[in-house]
């Protein structure tokens, strides 16, 4: 079978880990012929490539800058990314007859590529629908719901559904909200698909764990929680300075921030005039040395907004399930993230704004750490059990068997 994975993701190469490699390289195994299209943006200084690496083929397209830029610049990356694709996949797959067309979301607007490959190739298509926009950024206040701007984007929106014929989606609450707010969805094709990776078999050595906490000056005997990822409006970053600042000095509990993102900014600020004595905070890492420094920490973090409507679902929690770590989860009411997190006993959940539940249950991790391995375990076999990257790749095998 030949597969066309849509993204605005970089892809390099699929030997790295990630969502979205995992799950090529799972079809590739299994002896599928796999084609990437993705962008190339201007910051990289690139031109439209096309490469064969990891028995994979990837098309690098160039375009304007989708992310770590100004939001007039990437609304206009949005704006002209369908045609740009469309026109690179014409060049240089124009003579390859696809199977399947997979994509996910952002961005809404890859809607032109994909009919063009529907109606070349008769191909199946697969939302993974990883974001829903614009209504994210309506609940952080970036766009108003009655502007042009969430009437455009929430036609693109629309058309996406029509021309997907499946629809994976991160979590239970995420196909409720999209049948919900989408009546004309058939909910026949819309699915649970939620993000899942290959996990690691082996773990850090006890003499590497020292070796990285002393790296990174971090207590052997902490506590030590991380949060790892974006730093953006998404975050909820003044909560995030409000948890940080009522935990600095806490014996007994390290704390890391490591990410980047438009808030990273701020963060950091705070970071330099207070000089935390448990905390630090840095800029994103090279994904192998984040990995290692996940590793030698006890608890993962979770934060997200309080005002968001949509139900997210950070992918973040993958790597701490991995690595047998409990979840501490802030977020929005509207997500069901903290509900199968607590179900699953691998995590604590507070609404994000509650300060005072949030270093609660830090304290009953410091009153109890029996409970860290014991979380930790629940954790890692539901991940197994849920987010194992070969359920994700019998969903979509199982959906395109019946078409």
């Amino acid at each position: 079978m030949r597969i066309l994975f849509l993204t605005i993701t970089r892809i390099k190469g699929i030997s790295e880990r990630g969502i979205y490699t995992d799950l090529l390289r799972k079809f590739r195994d299994e002896g599928n012929d796999v084609f990437v299209a993705c962008p190339a943006e201007r910051r990289y200084h690139e031109k439209t490539s096309y490469t064969v690496i990891d028995g994979v083929n990837i098309l690098n397209i160039w375009t304007l800058n989708a992310q770590k830029t100004s939001l007039i610049e990437k609304g206009l990356c949005t704006l002209f990314l369908d045609i740009q694709f469309k026109r690179a996949v014409k060049k240089y797959y124009g003579n390859i007859k696809f199977d399947l067309v997979l994509y996910s979301t952002p961005p809404i607007t890859f809607t032109n590529t994909i009919t063009y490959i529907k109606k070349k190739d008769g191909a199946v298509s697969y939302l993974l629908l990883k974001d829903i926009f614009p209504q994210n950024a309506v609940d952080l206040g970036m766009i108003s719901k009655h502007g042009l701007i969430y009437y455009y984007f929430r036609k693109k929106e629309e058309k996406l559904y029509s021309v997907s014929d499946f629809i994976g989606c991160l979590s239970p609450a995420n196909v409720d909200f999209l049948l919900k707010e989408n009546p004309n969805v058939n909910p026949n094709i819309v699915e649970v698909n939620p993000n899942s990776i290959q996990p690691l078999e082996e773990g850090l050595s006890t003499q590497k764990r020292i070796s990285i906490r002393a790296k990174y000056n971090i207590p052997l005997n902490s506590i030590v929680f991380i949060y790892g990822g974006n730093l953006g409006k998404p975050q909820g970053i003044d909560f995030i300075i409000k948890a940080l600042s009522a935990n600095n000095g806490i014996e007994n509990i390290f704390i890391i921030v490591v990410g980047s993102g438009t808030e990273f900014p701020r963060l950091y600020e705070w970071f330099k005039l207070v000089s935390p004595s448990n905390i630090l905070v840095m800029q994103g890492l090279p994904k192998n040395e984040y990995d290692e420094l996940v590793m030698a920490c006890d608890i993962g973090l979770v934060f997200l907004d309080r005002r968001f409507s949509i139900p997210n679902f950070p992918s973040r929690l993958l790597s701490y399930l991995e690595n047998k770590m409990p979840v501490l989860a802030a977020t929005d009411v509207n997500t069901d993230f903290g509900k199968i997190i607590v179900n699953a006993e691998c995590g604590f959940w507070v609404e994000s704004g509650d300060l005072d539940g949030f270093n609660n249950k830090i304290q009953r991790f410091i009153a109890d750490p029996k409970i860290i391995q014991y979380m930790g375990e629940n954790g890692y076999q539901f991940l197994l059990n849920n987010y194992h990257v070969k359920h994700s790749f019998e969903k979509i095998m199982n959906r395109i068997k019946y078409v």
